[in-house]
């Protein structure tokens, strides 16, 4: 697969193959939002490699009893704190090498209705961890984004536009530190908390499924997935890009097929925020972007950015949109079931 270039970063290594390997030894990684789907997820997979230490941070002390009762890893620890505030976060950084950020307020009707707890959390708390990863020399920063944020027309979605727009512009801002700054955007997960299938399996029980609009797709990709991409991204990282991995669509009544097909479906409309498809990459972003085998990057529109390191890749074709309605992979009422299943 090709390789973005990375500049020169001792938290980099080439393995015997010639590619490029992140070195997690003696390194530590902290996660926002670590007691989340993903945060949990992302956790066990980092725990199988030789790292010093892997902190959680979150706001929520009960589901960080409960998560710490599940892991028993020595290298694991808790640090109870919010991205709001930036004092927390400057003592939480302390030693960190890499941050994955994925803490987030994203229930698109809770934020309709809360934004000023939006922005504060989502905006705000994405502008108090780049400054302190600047501050505390962090090396490298991935911030969690969303098929949303691509032409938002709810308050999530545009909260998290901001943020990826922070966090690209933050390279502007290092100086001659050894710090990136890049973001990870992808669709629904699933079984994560607040997704659709947890929402359809308790329905299931009642004999009938409300789906908003029968024409409705979306992105799909699983917790391993994602967590795999954002590891795959540390490694490519040169700092200012947004990574989009190649995921298949699916239709919202093929996914209530799958869970049910004996239930009655009721059909209730689009609720504030909703949108019909979502969109990854928009029309004026696929002007910037570069094709790979298996994921696109949105480059950054900044001076700094160099792309005689750019290694692969083809530009996008004139009128290009990466949309769930239009994408070439699909998933059948078959894969979304073992999907399901597995999940």
């Amino acid at each position: 697969m090709s390789q973005l270039g990375n500049g020169i970063n001792p938290i980099f290594k080439y393995d015997m193959k010639g590619g490029l390997k992140l070195d997690f030894q003696d390194k530590t990684i902290l996660i926002t939002g670590g007691t989340g789907s993903f945060g949990q997820k992302f956790v066990k997979r980092v725990l199988q490699e030789d790292i010093k230490k892997v902190i959680v941070f979150s706001r929520d002390e009960l589901k960080q009893y409960e998560m710490a009762q599940s892991f028993t890893d020595p290298r694991i620890r808790f640090f109870i704190g919010d991205v709001r505030d930036k004092e927390r976060l400057y003592r939480a950084f302390d030693g960190v090498d890499i941050v994955i950020h994925a803490a987030a307020l994203k229930q698109v009707p809770a934020c309709e209705y809360n934004p000023f707890e939006a922005i504060k959390t989502n905006i705000l708390g994405a502008q108090n961890i780049i400054e302190a990863a600047i501050d505390r020399k962090v090396k490298r920063v991935i911030a969690l984004s969303t098929d949303k944020a691509a032409s938002p027309i709810n308050l999530y979605g545009a909260t998290k536009l901001a943020s990826d727009k922070l966090f690209v512009a933050a390279n502007s801002y290092v100086g001659d530190k050894e710090i990136r700054f890049s973001v990870v955007r992808y669709g629904n997960v699933v079984g994560s908390r607040g997704s659709v299938v947890p929402l359809f399996k308790k329905l299931k029980e009642t004999g009938k499924l409300t789906i908003t609009d029968e024409r409705m797709t979306r992105f799909w990709i699983t917790l391993d997935q994602g967590v795999q991409f954002v590891l795959d991204n540390l490694e490519r990282m040169q700092g200012g890009e947004i990574f989009i991995p190649k995921i298949p669509s699916m239709k919202v009544v093929d996914l209530a097929e799958a869970i049910c097909p004996a239930c009655e479906k009721e059909y209730i409309g689009i609720r504030p925020g909703e949108k019909l498809h979502e969109l990854m990459i928009t029309e004026d972003d696929a002007r910037r972007t570069l094709e790979y085998d298996t994921y696109y990057v949105i480059q950054p529109e900044f001076v700094w950015w160099n792309k005689e390191k750019v290694t692969g890749g083809k530009p996008l074709p004139d009128g290009f949109k990466y949309s769930s309605d239009t994408n070439e992979q699909w998933l059948t009422i078959e894969e979304l079931k073992k999907l399901i299943d597995k999940n």
